[in-house]
């Protein structure tokens, strides 16, 4: 972008509209990365269990409160987290839920008996906290990605 020519007022008034461009698209690159990283099978070198994808597909986004979790045995498809995130505004906040009833027994485990008088003794994947811990160095990649794309421009 060439200020050359506009007057001072001009000038900042491009910068600051660029630095605002700037910012939504760190926000959308660590949000979008944050889902990227939750739903990383081990077998990729994430924390996410995979057997059928179930889980992983029960991964939703909305701009407007936390995905509920459905109960009961429900087949999942992608949701579209994408479109969601391209969408969230400056300031808004991206939620991410999984709706499968398991989810939080394959992120945190679980020993006991459940409702359904199912036995269990199996620790959590921890795929969730993994990520949410990662959240200041996700945001530090992103800003580093987006401004590198703005400075090749």
């Amino acid at each position: 972008m060439s200020t050359e020519g506009l007057s001072f007022a001009a000038q900042v008034s491009e910068w600051a509209k660029a630095e605002i461009e700037r910012e939504e698209a760190i926000f959308r690159t660590a949000a979008q990365e944050v889902a990227n990283e939750v739903r990383t099978p081990v077998a990729e070198g994430g924390r996410m269990p995979l057997k059928t994808g179930n889980l992983r597909r029960s991964l939703m986004a909305s701009t407007a409160d936390m995905p509920t979790i459905k109960e009961g045995k429900e087949t999942f498809s992608d949701s579209g987290l994408e479109p969601v995130i391209a969408g969230a505004q400056l300031g808004s906040t991206v939620y991410l839920g999984f709706q499968a009833a398991y989810a939080a027994r394959m992120n945190y485990g679980f020993v006991g008996t459940d409702s359904l008088g199912r036995t269990f003794n199996q620790a959590g994947y921890g795929f969730v906290d993994a990520v949410a811990q990662r959240w200041p160095q996700i945001v530090t990649q992103a800003e580093a990605t987006v401004r590198g794309r703005f400075e090749a421009a």
